[in-house]
């Protein structure tokens, strides 16, 4: 029996597909009223298709009651390589991981025609994703996922930067048609011409292409910087359940100075999720605004209890990713502000922060305060940057 987690707009075809080969299918969604490990009870094999990395481990771990020794899950989401390590380390020892996300959008699922991009020990799925379309075996668990990411941060800036396009030509009198035809014969012109006119069916949602480029982030990537940047505003604006194409009316119908003052805010799979009351950064023009960052993890626990060292260093790497994500550094830092429990703590805090911050040093605040937030939390970090101009959106 096949357990498929997730019916969204991926997660219902493919999941029909599977019935129509004659696999016995038991589907679930969150709203189904079954828990997760109800639905994976007595499984052979548990295919998820969720929106994030966050989804994923919030399913999988209530799932994990349910499962058995010799189940093995297929984590078809794009989810980036970093979240199917964790992942593997969640699951019993006894169950069995996959990584196969899927190029390709809903007609595709629909008509079994996807590339499914495996990573793992497929022998004992192959047939299973054979049904969804071609499947490429890739390597050891983790390449499906690390290729997903490194095909979706071109494809997706292509399409960001066909948008721009489009309001250039619109703003110097080019006709959208001619230009889609002008393009016809390059590689850009397949893509032109899905962008020439939005689909009103999202196929790919704007949100799901704005997260795709956040798990691709690193700190080289500055045209994978910009695109999501645009992409953030769009998201920001209202746009995240449309599909991508509505990026083209977003770029050419938001003014350069309207776009300077927007406020956008930034939530990264790859930092632990807020309580919902605050994002962890907020960009506005060529500023950057970061919330207090302290030491916890994605459950919430504290990281490195009882040692300043070890609060201080993941914090600066927390921050360093959010840093990474709009392509700035620890030298774009104009002002950094600290909040220490125990002042008499700041010199192990300094020699971790000196190995950061190695430049210039920023304008600098560090108080004492009588608590913080959580028990066991001995320092809190805000920043402010000055993003650099040329990587911002």
């Amino acid at each position: 029996m096949i357990a498929f987690l997730g019916q969204g707009r991926m997660g219902t075809p493919m999941a029909r597909r599977l019935v129509e080969a004659g696999h016995d299918v038991r589907t679930w969604r969150r709203v189904s009223g079954v828990t997760a490990a109800a639905a994976v009870d007595g499984a052979d094999l548990v295919i998820t298709m969720l929106s994030d990395p966050a989804a994923v481990r919030e399913v999988m771990t209530a799932a994990l009651p349910g499962l058995r020794a010799g189940t093995t899950v297929v984590e078809m989401s794009t989810i980036g390589p970093e979240a199917v390590r964790g992942l593997r380390a969640l699951l019993p020892a006894g169950v069995g991981l996959v990584d196969a996300p899927v190029l390709g959008s809903v007609g595709p699922a629909a008509s079994g025609s996807l590339t499914v991009l495996a990573g793992g020990d497929v022998s004992g799925c192959r047939e299973v994703l054979s049904v969804f379309g071609s499947v490429k075996e890739l390597g050891p668990l983790g390449a499906g996922a690390a290729m997903k990411i490194a095909v979706m941060s071109a494809l997706v800036p292509a399409q960001v930067l066909l948008a721009e396009t489009f309001a250039y030509g619109e703003a110097h009198g080019v006709d959208r048609d001619a230009l889609v035809g002008a393009l016809a014969d390059t590689p850009l012109g397949v893509p032109a011409g899905r962008l020439r006119t939005p689909s009103e069916q999202t196929r790919y949602s704007l949100a799901h292409a704005a997260k795709d480029l956040e798990l691709a982030a690193w700190e080289g990537a500055s045209m994978s910087a910009a695109a999501r940047a645009r992409l953030q505003e769009a998201r920001a604006a209202g746009l995240g359940e449309r599909d991508l194409a509505a990026v083209v009316d977003h770029v050419a119908g938001a003014g350069s100075g309207e776009r300077a003052r927007r406020a956008v805010p930034l939530n990264l799979p790859t930092v632990p999720a807020t309580n919902g009351m605050y994002s962890h950064a907020v960009r506005a023009g060529d500023t950057l605004y970061v919330s207090g960052q302290a030491a916890f993890d994605e459950q919430g626990n504290i990281v490195g209890e009882g040692s300043m060292a070890a609060q201080a260093e993941h914090v600066f790497q927390v921050m360093a990713r959010i840093l990474a994500d709009q392509g700035a550094t620890f030298d774009d830092i104009a002002f950094i502000r600290t909040y220490l429990t125990d002042m008499e703590d700041r010199r192990e805090y300094g020699e971790v922060r000196r190995k950061y911050i190695t430049g210039t040093p920023p304008a600098s605040t560090t108080v004492e305060v009588s608590r913080l937030f959580m028990p066991g939390l001995l320092l809190e970090v805000d920043v402010i940057v000055a993003l650099p101009s040329r990587r911002a959106g």
